[in-house]
C-alpha cells in the first residue's frame, strides 16, 4: 500500500468535528498505522522490514492510525526519542482483531458492570485502547476524539513481524511539512489522506464505542 497525501485543507472539510472516530488511510486488505521511534530502532525496522535490534518486547508499543495525532505526540519529530516518523501498513484483519481484543484504558459502564471485572479484564489483555483528544496542526485539542493502541505479549511480537506489509520512512516528509504546520499555512500543507474507519465486524463498533456519521 502506497501512501496517498493530500492538502490538509480539503481533507478537515470532509472529517467529522466532533465524536469518537479512527481517521485512517486504508483500503481492504491493509491500513496505516504511525509510530514514533530513535534512529537505532527506525534504521533496523526499514532495513529487516520487520521491528527488532533494539526494540523493547518487554513493554506496550502503542499504534496512532491518525498522522496529526502522531505529529501531536512526536511535536512533529522534535522529542527526544521521536525524531523518526515510520509509517507502518500492517493487515487489516490484524488491525480489526486487536481492536475487537482491546480493553480500554479507563473504565466505561455500559462495557462492564463493576471496575473490579474492568480492571480483570484490563490485566490479562496483550490490548490496550485508549481515545484521547484529535488535535490540530498546531496542537490545539479538538472536541474529536482519535484512539491509540497499546500492544504487548504475543501480539506484539506478531504486530513486529507477520502484520507488516511495509514500512515507509515519513521523517523528511514529516521535517519539510513541520514549518507549514507550525506557521499555520493550512492551505499548503500535506498530510496523509485519511478518512473513517469503519471496521467489517459490526461488533467492534458498539465494543470501542465508535461513533458513525
Amino acid at each position: 500500500m502506497e501512501l496517498i497525501y493530500e492538502k490538509y485543507s480539503i481533507q478537515k472539510i470532509n472529517w467529522p468535528s466532533k465524536g469518537r472516530y479512527i481517521l485512517a488511510q486504508y483500503n481492504n486488505k491493509s491500513i496505516i498505522v504511525y509510530q514514533a521511534y530513535n534512529h537505532y530502532i527506525a534504521n533496523f525496522a526499514l532495513n529487516n522490514g520487520y521491528f527488532g535490534g533494539s526494540f523493547k518486547f518487554t513493554r506496550m508499543s502503542w499504534i496512532k492510525p491518525n498522522f496529526l495525532w502522531m505529529m501531536y505526540r512526536s511535536g512533529w519529530a522534535t522529542k527526544k526519542g521521536q525524531n523518526r516518523i515510520l509509517a507502518i501498513s500492517i493487515k487489516r484483519s490484524f488491525f480489526e482483531r486487536i481492536l475487537e481484543e482491546a480493553v480500554p484504558s479507563t473504565y466505561i459502564e455500559v462495557l462492564y458492570p463493576n471496575k473490579e471485572l474492568w480492571k480483570e479484564a484490563l490485566n490479562k489483555s496483550h490490548i490496550r485502547l485508549q481515545w484521547d483528544p484529535d488535535h490540530d496542526p498546531i496542537g490545539n485539542p479538538l472536541e474529536r476524539r482519535a484512539i491509540q493502541i497499546g500492544i504487548r505479549g504475543n501480539l506484539l511480537k506478531e504486530y513486529a513481524s507477520n502484520a507488516i506489509l511495509k514500512i515507509i520512512d515519513l521523517t523528511d516528509f514529516v521535517n519539510t511539512q513541520r514549518k507549514l504546520a507550525l506557521n499555520q499555512e493550512y492551505n499548503s500543507l500535506i498530510t496523509p489522506k485519511e478518512e473513517v474507519f469503519i471496521p467489517k465486524n459490526s461488533k467492534i463498533i458498539e465494543k470501542i464505542g465508535l461513533d458513525l456519521k
